[in-house]
């Protein structure tokens, strides 16, 4: 299954050779949507451009699962590769379940322009260089997520964090059909952000497509809504740049946060 996403704008993993711009995209992609012989769920985290593909691993966050009475847990295992990490869980209780890479801090992006050229770094102890301009200077702050459900999907997890860029889903994430709307409302620490981009990819068996499947904005409330003509896994991607708290070592933060989702007929 893949998808590109090489039209993402902004960018979260950079090339260790040349620092050129990549659009990688986290992603936390459960093996099935509800628990398999013995309960147990196992995930999927990693960066790639073509989904679900795995080029590097989603690694340096604290794994989360919340569970349907509320409880925020560790997952049983989490195993790290180079290209994936993979998280296992045993579920018990019947009821939705949320899972999270939890929120990642990573690379600090310098972006300048000298002698009319762009150019790009990521060095710890980078200098802006006589002469040069700065163009941005930001933290990418990336967080994957999904949901599995153990018999009737029900709403305790589903609730915001209040923390960061999220999707609050306003249609349960477990229990999305073709020709129905699914509606979510796109949050930042808490409160809705108007007008805001969130891309929903379909990841197709065999796909190569670089457009979104559906490009959103929400609206006023800071919703959006869309009506999944096909069946399928759909990866919701949405990116936020704004100030980094005062106590931060950069001015700016670039947060991404990514969703997969189930869509049955």
């Amino acid at each position: 299954m893949s998808v590109s996403l090489k039209s993402v704008v902004f960018a979260t993993v950079l090339s260790a050779t040349n620092f050129t711009v990549l659009a990688h995209v986290p992603y936390l992609n459960p093996a099935s949507f509800e628990p398999v012989r013995g309960d147990w769920v196992s995930l999927d985290a990693a960066f790639a451009d073509r989904f679900f593909l795995p080029e590097a691993v989603f690694d340096n966050s604290a794994f989360v699962v919340l569970t349907p009475s509320g409880q925020t847990q560790a997952p049983l295992s989490v195993h790290y590769a180079t290209t994936r990490a993979t998280a296992e869980h045993k579920v018990n209780a019947d009821g939705t379940y949320r899972f999270s890479t939890g929120l990642r801090y990573g690379a600090v992006f310098h972006t300048y322009e000298l002698n009319g050229e762009r150019k790009n770094s990521r060095d710890p102890a980078f200098v802006l260089p006589a002469g040069a301009k700065s163009i941005a200077h930001f933290q990418a702050v990336t967080r994957a997520e999904t949901y599995v459900s153990k018999g009737a999907p029900d709403h305790v997890a589903v609730q915001a964090t209040g923390e960061a860029l999220e999707l609050e889903f306003l249609s349960h994430p477990n229990d999305l059909y073709t020709d129905s709307t699914m509606r979510a409302r796109v949050l930042y620490n808490g409160k809705p952000l108007p007008h805001q981009n969130v891309n929903a990819y379909l990841v197709a068996k065999g796909a190569n497509d670089e457009q979104a499947t559906h490009q959103l904005t929400s609206d006023s409330a800071g919703v959006i809504s869309f009506v999944p003509q096909q069946q399928g896994r759909y990866l919701l991607v949405s990116r936020y740049r704004t100030a980094a708290p005062n106590t931060a070592e950069v001015p700016t933060y670039s947060y991404t946060y990514s969703v997969v989702l189930e869509v049955t007929e």
